[in-house]
């Protein structure tokens, strides 16, 4: 979707901060809201990522990354109907009336080490499918100018714009959101070289480039914009 969630090669937001030596969790209540977002056995009704980037656009600006994790994980909540608005709102009354009120603790070290052992499980993005890749290493494609309503990984900065086919990846799920019943059949993946003049113009770096890895329903060969 289009949203402010969308900053690729948008400017006026500042450098990007690299803070040294950073901590996995700047303060205790992120590590919780990861626990959430890992252990609570809850699919969220049109996925996390769209609950993020649905987010009012003054508020996601504001919002640290875990307090957009949070928002995603209680949204998903309510609309699964697990959690009522009228159940979190008094659980917060709760805490601001009185902070000191304990935070329900509970004890499972068998649990955890399930919990950490799928974590550092590894899993290929790969799937083995019949099927073959439409592009080949050195062909100019142009990325389609798609404007879904759902979460999707095609930044909008690139859209229509010509590049070359540089790797093949394979075949990997697509994770665009899709539409409520269907599924996605694995897509071929390909890391696509576009100079930034073709993205950018004349305030581009000179001879720069930038490399995005593409699913193939997002390309098509440029010839097909030429007939």
């Amino acid at each position: 979707m289009n949203g402010i969630h969308d900053m690729g090669g948008m400017h006026g937001f500042g450098p990007v901060e690299r803070e040294a030596n950073e901590p996995v969790f700047h303060h205790e209540w992120e590590g919780r809201a990861f626990a959430m977002r890992v252990v609570t056995p809850v699919p969220i009704p049109g996925g996390a990522r769209n609950n993020i980037e649905t987010m009012e656009p003054l508020r996601y600006l504001r919002s640290s990354y875990y307090e957009k994790w949070l928002h995603a994980r209680v949204k998903g909540l309510i609309d699964s109907g697990v959690l009522t608005a009228a159940e979190l709102q008094a659980r917060e009354a709760l805490y601001r009336g009185r902070p000191d009120t304990p935070v329900p603790h509970c004890e499972d070290p068998e649990r955890v080490q399930a919990v950490l052992a799928n974590l550092r499980k590894h899993r290929s993005p790969r799937r083995e499918v019949d099927a073959q890749p439409r592009f080949a290493i050195g062909d100019v494609v142009r990325v389609r100018n798609l404007h879904p309503h759902g979460h999707t990984r095609l930044p909008r900065y690139v859209r229509g714009k010509r590049g070359v086919v540089t790797r093949f990846y394979g075949f990997q799920d697509v994770q665009d959101a899709q539409p409520s019943g269907a599924a996605a059949e694995p897509q071929a993946v390909y890391a696509v070289r576009f100079a930034a003049l073709e993205l950018w113009g004349d305030a581009a770096e000179a001879n720069s480039t930038v490399c995005i890895d593409m699913w193939e329903s997002y390309l098509e060969p440029l010839e097909e914009q030429s007939q």
